[in-house]
């Protein structure tokens, strides 16, 4: 799946791994997230932070009939904090990034909380 824009110019095609980057680093810079999982858990169930190298590993993104945006993230949140509220605000935040710089309508941004950890900031 890529993003197209269209205007006067020409076409512009975004590609999967540049969208997952860009949604990475916008997950990643919420209060109360540690870092982005992988959305297949290690073998023994641990999570493992991944680094922004790897964001696309812990971004799942899907079209749905109408061609809207469908996100998956998978998290690992800080240990002490309302994750409810954590959540929230990643799906905020994700919604507006990808409104804003791509200009592509969101249908839905999920959340997986693969684990929590300590804080590291």
């Amino acid at each position: 799946m890529t993003v197209q824009i269209k205007n006067e110019y020409g076409r512009i095609d975004i590609s999967r791994e540049a969208l997952s980057t860009v949604i990475g680093n916008a997950t990643t810079e919420c209060y109360g997230v540690v870092g982005m999982a992988s959305k297949n858990l290690v073998k023994d169930g641990l999570a493992v932070v991944l680094g922004k190298e790897n964001y696309s590993k812990g971004v799942t993104l899907r079209a749905d009939e109408n061609n809207k945006l469908i996100v998956d993230l998978y998290v690992i949140v800080g240990i002490g904090i309302k994750v409810s509220e954590v959540c929230f605000e990643i799906q905020k935040k994700v919604e507006y990034v990808i409104e804003k710089t791509f200009g592509e309508h969101v249908k839905e941004v999920n959340v997986f909380v693969q684990g929590v950890k300590g804080l590291d900031r």
